[in-house]
């Protein structure tokens, strides 16, 4: 009988059963003087004891505010110590935390606060190009009819806005008690907008037990403990910072470090060498820049030891530089995606090299994966098709969405992710594209991503995006960006020449161009559809 692509993950541990706010009670029990959060641009050292009186300070003081359970705060912010603090005083009072995108405009923070009602609003008042404190008073009250209060941070005062000083409260530990008794781990705690690369962004709506476990089991896979440092330059207001940083710190007493507010290579390797960081996160294109960096040999990361590769697909040459030129010899990829909490995958520190460079490793405890066909079916072993998920990391849904949430869970609870993927005999999973990125030229299937690992085998390439354009006589043709290595004098015809007679004539790209950098999502994710319009707008078709 062929075997089917199906696999389950371990049952053992058991399930975390308690909320966030219990798990911080337990840390600071457990590891109260032991470091828990570094913010260095902001010079904030705080034991696990100090961090949990910090958030109960702001937890009383949402309270006082008239805040309940079910209300939906949002914060607006860079990396920050005072996101971590708002993260976890809003799971303390069952609060649901609505992370808002630091790149959002006008157009963009209206349609998400509205979405969900928000009635609470901590915001930094600026960040890089964008005044929030500006464009939440373009918007004003009436185009805000949820928003009730509006909390700043930093020194100033803003009219109109609470500073974040005021909001510090006296702890008031009866309620506190009081309310964290009336709390369940299946209540929903957060919200996370997904990428809205289609169409507007979808409120992924995630329980306490979904990503409390999620950043445990992540935690385990890559052994950390109380005297370990996560360098996580990565956004907190998304899952790869919030629940695989802060939460596997949580369930582990490791400390999370942020190396500034938002992602640069050298404030990140400055980081690794100050604090002594074991393990670094980052998408690949991180990693890229860090390996990049000229001066990369005169930085001491000999203390590194493990970490997280995740958010898009890793090339295999850059996991393996990550592992020689870092020190990382038990980093690990995770995939997964944030209707999933994020992780539904993971490679083992202790996996064989191939595995652990060329898939996404196999499925986390308390989980099951399989790979379908166009008509739902379970496809045998080896063969590519939709990858699902099923288990605890799932979603409640999207939020005030019932029909979106409908076709992304089935009614059997399998989680669609729109990824093409294959499962092997020893249940490793191996992403191989986007169903909406495949190309079809001229009746020919393409996978960009079997492309783009060719493209950088190149020597003076660093890294590469393949998608489609509108053609008239195949219906698409292939076009890459390519983003050269420091120094390299690398021309499009050379690239071009580098393809011909090694991959099938149809996978060679019509079109190249060498570019500085890529439309990117602030996760780091690649936009090939902002991407693939700007090439057509160049080429003058559509």
């Amino acid at each position: 009988m062929t075997q089917l692509s199906y696999a389950r993950g371990a049952t053992e541990p058991p399930l975390l059963e308690h909320t966030i706010g219990a798990a911080l009670e337990q840390a600071a029990d457990r590891w109260g003087a032991s470091l828990a959060l570094v913010s260095r641009h902001q010079g904030v050292r705080w034991t696990w004891a100090e961090l949990n009186a910090e958030v109960d300070r702001i937890a009383t003081g949402l309270l006082e505010q008239g805040v309940l359970k079910g209300d939906r705060v949002g914060i607006w912010a860079p990396n920050c110590a005072e996101w971590t603090v708002i993260q976890f005083a809003t799971a303390k009072i069952g609060a649901v935390l609505v992370t808002i995108n630091p790149a959002y405009r006008v157009s963009e923070v209206e349609y998400a606060l509205n979405k969900v009602g928000c009635s609470v609003l901590v915001t930094a008042p600026s960040f890089k190009t964008s005044d929030y404190i500006a464009m939440l008073r373009e918007l004003g009250p009436e185009k805000l009819p949820h928003l009730r209060l509006m909390v700043s941070l930093g020194e100033g005062a803003h009219e109109g806005f609470m500073p974040w000083a005021s909001l510090r409260s006296q702890p008031d530990r009866g309620a506190l008690a009081a309310v964290g008794g009336v709390l369940d781990r299946n209540d929903a705690i957060n919200i996370q907008f997904t990428s809205g690369t289609t169409g507007f962004p979808k409120g992924a709506t995630l329980t306490h037990r979904n990503i409390l476990n999620n950043g445990y089991f992540t935690a385990r896979t890559i052994k950390l403990g109380p005297e370990d440092r996560i360098c996580i330059p990565v956004p907190l207001y998304h899952c790869f910072g919030m629940v695989l940083g802060n939460l596997a710190a949580l369930t582990s007493g490791a400390a999370m470090v942020y190396p500034g507010e938002a992602y640069d290579p050298k404030a990140a390797l400055e980081a690794v060498q100050a604090e002594g960081c074991t393990a670094l996160y980052g998408v690949p294109t991180m990693f890229i820049t860090i390996l990049n960096q000229p001066d990369l040999a005169s930085y001491d990361v000999s203390s590194l030891r493990t970490g997280i590769m995740a958010g898009s697909p890793c090339p295999i040459a850059t996991m393996r530089a990550v592992i020689d030129r870092l020190n990382m010899s038990e980093v690990t990829i995770g995939y997964g995606m944030t209707e999933t909490s994020p992780l539904t995958t993971q490679t083992a520190t202790d996996d064989p090299l191939e595995e652990r460079v060329g898939t996404v490793g196999r499925v986390h405890p308390h989980a099951e994966a399989k790979v379908v066909g166009p008509m739902g079916e379970t496809l045998p072993i080896g063969e590519q098709g939709e990858y699902c998920s099923r288990g605890y990391a799932v979603m409640l849904g999207y939020w005030d969405d019932p029909a979106k949430t409908a076709e992304a869970i089935d009614a059997d609870g399998w989680m669609h992710s729109g990824d093409l993927a294959t499962i092997d005999a020893k249940g490793y999973v191996r992403i191989t594209g986007r169903i909406k990125d495949m190309i079809i030229r001229g009746g020919e299937n393409i996978y960009p991503r079997e492309i783009e690992e060719f493209l950088l085998t190149h020597p003076e390439i660093a890294d590469a995006q393949v998608f489609g354009v509108a053609d008239e006589k195949y219906g698409e043709e292939v076009c890459a960006w390519i983003i050269a290595k420091p120094g390299a004098a690398l021309g499009e015809d050379a690239v071009i020449a580098h393809c011909k007679g090694r991959i099938a004539h149809y996978k060679v790209p019509r079109f190249v161009r060498i570019v500085e950098g890529f439309a990117m999502t602030v996760t780091g994710k690649a936009q090939k559809f902002e991407m693939r319009k700007t090439m057509e707008a160049e080429l003058g078709r559509g």
